[in-house]
Order: structure tokens, then sequence, then C-alpha cells
């Protein structure tokens, strides 16, 4: 038994997509059949539709693909794979590398936003997720409910009715307050003739949905589609198997399910005794006793402190002048020491030519420098809303710790809320959250975590080198970002700069917007609407 929402299509629909999907029922399952073109640009509408993967195959890309060569394909019974190579190659010869070349699309739909966060923690993995800022969650399942998981074992608990109808209510007020809150901001900022309709309200309900994204529990259902390798699935799925949290481990399973279908020789170690189950017995064991011993430490000195903060905590003083030593033997021939000397022999003015050479004149934020700007990093202890959280967890070539999402932090409310009188009704919505949050804590410590609206802060730390800081901050900056994750941008280029001393590398990253912004998501829709009259 599970908590999945079944599609239901018809049987004209069912003949076209088993062709190309190799389950029809679950909220998992592979793309196969289909040209990588295609599979990418489902992926990408993916993210901003509220439809289910299979449902916008159907509605949107089915016209435009030659089905005829594919008539007698049946993906769902799964696909016939030889155990030669694996034997051969993985046991014989213990080559993990051959697993990096069978890649899958596969869509994970029906997750959780705590699910989502262990989903997208690969580094070798591509995804994209459904956007809580062109989506609006006042919007139903087929079946009448809101779009929030529901954990089996908290329904069945003295808990159960009051989840629900907890979870109900908070989408209730997202729901009433969204209206309200876009028809403010469209009084507040008039549409110009300078802007289509099309392009004005798809900004001025990208601001609301902003706003109010805050209210949506963390059990707020997404939709994600993943492409990675057979060994980047391995080890994702090893994680999730020994994962606390119920969701996690019995998603894995679904995906291990569907995943067989395509790639089986890849993934056949993850239920082997002494390979795939010793290794999540393994991360499960280690985990749960480092928990319990630094849980028996004494907690008077926890530190709950109030309000979002980013702090940097540790940084090399010496930082760019590693930089520097890597430009110099990267581009000579001399041995590290030799490179560290020829450093130490320049004065401030060569240093800072070789710097900027080496940084070049970037035309866009695209063009940033090589890898000598990787061997120096910062580490960031940061406290946000978990909506910002969300954002900046999915950046893939950084170290990022979290801790669990409680209600001990407080919560942020948005400034437009606040100008818009509804702050009242907002943070009321939230308080509940909280105190079910606290009430739920002791019986179901995993699980509380659901209830915890998205406004809430979680404290977490980012340790990145100098060029993922540059592709970071410049990116998060952007004028069309939201307000949350564009404030922890700024103050993270200000404490490289004023902290760290990081002066020449601050400089480099030239493409950091401090600008204010009424619209955020204004100029890129003109933007976008400039493209589509291209085509």
């Amino acid at each position: 038994m599970h908590s999945y929402v079944i599609e239901e299509f018809t049987d004209a629909e069912v003949t076209v997509l088993r062709r190309y999907f190799t389950n029809l029922e679950g909220p998992v399952f592979a793309l196969v059949n289909l040209p990588e073109v295609v599979k990418g640009a489902l992926f990408a509408r993916y993210s901003r539709s509220s439809k289910s993967l299979r449902r916008l195959f159907l509605d949107e890309f089915v016209g435009d693909l030659e089905l005829a060569g594919d008539a007698s394909i049946d993906a769902t019974i799964g696909l016939e794979r030889a155990d030669e190579l694996y034997q051969r190659i993985f046991y014989e010869f213990g080559d993990d590398s051959v697993a990096q070349l069978g890649g899958v699309h596969l869509a994970c739909e029906q997750a959780s936003n705590l699910l989502t966060k262990v989903l997208e923690r690969g580094r070798l993995m591509s995804y994209l997720e459904q956007s809580t800022r062109y989506l609006g969650y006042d919007r139903r399942l087929s079946n009448g409910h809101y779009r929030f998981y529901r954990d089996l074992a908290v329904l069945d608990s003295p808990f159960g009715a009051r989840y629900v109808g907890e979870m109900d209510r908070m989408f209730d007020t997202y729901a009433e307050l969204l209206p309200i809150l876009t028809d403010w901001l469209a009084k507040k900022y008039p549409k110009t003739p300078a802007d289509t309709d099309f392009v004005y309200r798809q900004a001025i309900r990208a601001k609301a949905l902003d706003a109010v994204r805050g209210l949506l529990p963390a059990s707020a259902l997404s939709n994600l589609g993943i492409y990675a390798s057979g060994q980047a699935y391995e080890s994702l799925l090893l994680r999730m198997r020994g994962h606390p949290l119920p969701e996690v481990r019995e998603y894995a399973q679904l995906m291990l399910d569907e995943l067989v279908k395509v790639i089986p020789s890849f993934l056949k170690r993850v239920e082997v005794a002494d390979r795939g189950v010793a290794w999540t017995d393994y991360l499960a064991t280690t985990k749960r006793t480092t928990r319990d011993l630094v849980r028996s430490y004494s907690n008077d000195a926890i530190d709950i402190e109030p309000g979002e903060h980013v702090r940097l905590v540790s940084f090399d003083p010496e930082g760019e002048r590693r930089v520097l030593e890597a430009i110099v033997f990267a581009s000579s021939t001399m041995s590290h020491d030799q490179a560290v000397a020829q450093i130490e022999r320049l004065n401030e003015l060569e240093r800072s030519n070789l710097m900027a050479k080496y940084v070049g004149q970037r035309t866009n934020r695209r063009h940033r420098p090589g890898r000598a700007f990787e061997r120096t990093d910062y580490r960031f202890e940061l406290v946000t809303d978990y909506g910002a959280f969300r954002d900046l967890q999915r950046h893939r070539m950084l170290s990022i710790e979290w801790q669990p999402l409680t209600a001990d932090l407080g919560y942020d409310v948005p400034g437009v809320v606040r100008d818009a009188g509804l702050a009242d009704r907002f943070e009321e919505s939230l308080r509940r959250s909280g105190d079910f949050y606290h009430d739920m804590r002791a019986q179901f410590p995993e699980q509380c975590q659901y209830v915890v609206a998205l406004a809430f802060r979680i404290r977490y730390t980012i340790q990145m080198n100098a060029r993922e800081a540059m592709h970071l901050i410049e990116l998060r900056s952007g004028p069309q970002g939201h307000p949350s994750y564009r404030r922890v941008a700024h103050e993270m280029a200000r404490l490289i700069r004023e902290e760290a001393g990081h002066r020449a590398i601050a400089d480099a990253m030239s493409y950091i917007d401090f600008s204010e912004t009424d619209l955020e998501r204004l100029e890129a829709e003109r933007r976008a609407e400039r493209n589509r009259s291209n085509y």
C-alpha cells in the first residue's frame, strides 16, 4: 500500500505511452526509445508545468514525433540485458567506470520537498525540479487532495486526522492569499505599454508565488526529472536505502524497480548482500551512531540565533597567493616549489597583472577563469528560510551539509506580504505549523519535518572553491532571482572581499548584480518573449 495518486489514461493513450515509459501507474518511471533532445526538452518543459510528465508528453509532444516505427515496442515489460558484461567487467576486473557510460532519464513524481533534497544531492547528476515560482499549489490532484505527502505511519497514528487537517489549512491559506496578493501587486506595479499582457501577468504572478511559497509545508509534492549514469544512480540508491526517513527508503525501491528495466547490469550490486547491502548498512550505521553520540553531548550551549545570517567561518588568508601559485604552475614547466618562489619574487603590481591576465575580459558571466581558482575555498554557515536553502542546495560543485528542518530558528515574512497587509494571516498559518511540529517531534522525529512551512529557517554550511563561488554568487544575485537567495549572494560577495580580504577574487566576479528590482521576473519574461518571437 502506498499514498501515491495513480494516473488514468485512455486505451489509446496507453498504447502510445507503453512505447516510451517503463511504468504507467507509479510515480517513478524511466524514459526510453526517445531521442535525447526530446527527453531533454520534456524535462525542461516539465519544470514549469503542473502536469505529470506522461500527461505533458501526450498533450504537447506526441504530435511532433514520428511514432509509427515504435509501434511494436513495449517499454513497460522491461528490456532484456545480458549479465555477461557485468560479470566479466564488474566482478572480474572491478572496473566501476563502465557504469558511467550508461545513462537514464528518470521521472520522479509526487516527491515531498524533503525527498527532493535527497534526490538532488548527487554531484554527478543532472536534474530539473518543478518550480514554485511558476506553478501555483492551489490546484489539487485528480483525487481532489492538495499536493502534500501523506506518510502512512503518521496517518495511522493519533496525529493522522490532525495532520491532514493542518496540511489542508496551510494550503487553504496559500490559495486564499495568492489571488489577493496578485491583485495588490498589479495595482502597485501597473502594466507599462512596453510589455504585453502575457509578459506582465507572468512577472506579477511570479512575484506573488515567490511571496506565498513560504506558506507551503515541506510535505508539498514536487516533480523532478533526473538524468544520470548507472554509477551515479547506484551511489544515490545506496544512500537512500539507509536513510532515516521512510519516504526516502520506499522511494529508493520504486526507483530501483524502474532502473533495472533499463540498466540492470549497472545496478545489480545494490541488492547483493556483501556489496550494496553491506555498503548501505555501513552508511546508515555510521550516521546513526555518530548522531547518537553527538546528541549525548550537553546541549546547554546550542546557539539558536534569531534571524537570517550568512557567516564566513573559514577561509585561507593566503588564498589569493595560492591561486597565483596555481596559475604559474599550470602555465609553465616549474615545480610546485618553484611556482611558490616565483610568486614570492613578484611585487603587488605584478601579482595584480598576473591575476588580471588570467581572468581576462569576461563578456558574460559564463566566461569564468580556469581551475587555478579552485586552489582556495570558503566555508559559510547560513541560516535562511527553507525556500532559499532549496535553491542553493541544488548547486552540485560544492559541499553542503544541513541540519534537520525545525521550527526552532523562526521564520521570515516577505516584505510584500507585510506591505499588502497580509502578515497576520501569513504568520497565523506559520504559528500553527510550528505548534504542530513541536507536538509531533517526540513520536515522529523524522516525519515531523513534513509539517514545517518553507518560511521557517534552517541552518546549513556551504563550502566551495573560488571558481564555484563565482558561479553561485553571480547566478544567484541576478535580478530575476528570489529575494531571499539574492541577499545570500550579496552577503557572500561582501564577506569574500571584506572579511577574507580576497579583493582580486572579488573583483573578478564582475557579474554580481546589486541592483534593486520591483518585479524580479519582468526582464527575464521580456527576454523569453523575444526568443519566442524568433521561432
